[in-house]
């Protein structure tokens, strides 16, 4: 039995389209007129195990800005990157609110991935396959395996690999707050703040490869930029309030839980309100 259908079974996301955009949004649909709020981001905005994600919670706290929560699972840049009815959607918005998503979902010189499930390895590139003749990437369905097999290989080899990552996420990042204009909020929401210690060879831990310089060299074109990171009361409250199947518990417990939701939640209800002056 597939995740998509446990979950639906234990907790209903409301899946919804939006007129010209290709992709499912977690419902239910909203009305793109008068006063809203856009969301954008990966698994966190949407919100997966989670009733009420934090959009959601900024929104009860502050009736006159409606969540409009266009967070895509496993989401990278690209997705946002080839959907204009969302930057159109964005213009529109009071605030768009945009979580800072990792640098290895998006297509680069080195390989593509699906334009709309991010996380989807489709094919490495001459120049991947140049740098790594010994690997065989038909073996790789996944941008996060492929990743951490490239490194074991050669940690010198990656080095190369990893600096295109972060230069095209600020290309694509700086392209995107440009286009949307207007006023932004760039969300660091995670489990650790940038440029912590953390070994790519143990866990990967999202946004991936993007680290403080990066956040630095795109504030210029945002209105704020805030962080959020679980504090220990979140910590220790673990899995409670989450909804998941048994076989789903391995996955739920690497996430950011109800708490942390809360705790985004007002932080940007806090930036929402800067915003209104």
């Amino acid at each position: 039995m597939a995740y998509e259908n446990l979950s639906e079974g234990l907790l209903n996301y409301f899946p919804c389209q939006y007129e010209g955009s290709k992709l499912l949004f977690r419902g239910p649909r909203r009305r793109l007129s008068g006063d809203y709020v856009a969301y954008l981001g990966g698994t966190e905005t949407y919100g997966k195990f989670i009733k009420s994600p934090f959009p959601a919670l900024v929104e009860e706290e502050h009736d006159g800005d409606r969540a409009v929560n266009f967070g895509c699972v496993n989401a990278g840049l690209d997705v946002y990157a080839n959907d204009p009815f969302i930057v159109d959607a964005c213009r529109n918005a009071r605030v768009t609110v945009i979580q800072v998503l990792g640098a290895h979902n998006m297509t680069n010189k080195y390989y593509s991935v699906h334009p709309r499930r991010n996380d989807r390895f489709l094919r490495a590139s001459q120049l991947l396959r140049t740098t790594y003749p010994e690997v065989d990437f038909t073996e790789f369905n996944f941008t996060r395996h492929l990743l951490t097999s490239l490194r074991r290989q050669s940690v010198d080899r990656f080095k190369s690999l990893e600096a295109e990552l972060k230069e095209t996420w600020l290309v694509r990042m700086k392209r995107l707050l440009r286009k949307i204009g207007g006023k932004t909020v760039v969300l660091w929401f995670a489990n650790d703040m940038p440029d912590s210690k953390l070994s790519i060879e143990t866990h990967l831990r999202d946004p991936l490869f993007v680290d403080k310089k990066m956040i630095e060299r795109i504030r210029p074109l945002t209105s704020e930029v805030i962080f959020v990171t679980p504090s220990s009361v979140a910590r220790a409250r673990g899995t409670a309030g989450m909804i998941f199947s048994p076989m789903e518990q391995p996955v739920a417990e690497q996430m950011l839980g109800v708490f942390t939701h809360h705790e985004a939640a007002r932080k940007v209800s806090v930036a929402l309100e800067r915003l209104r002056k």
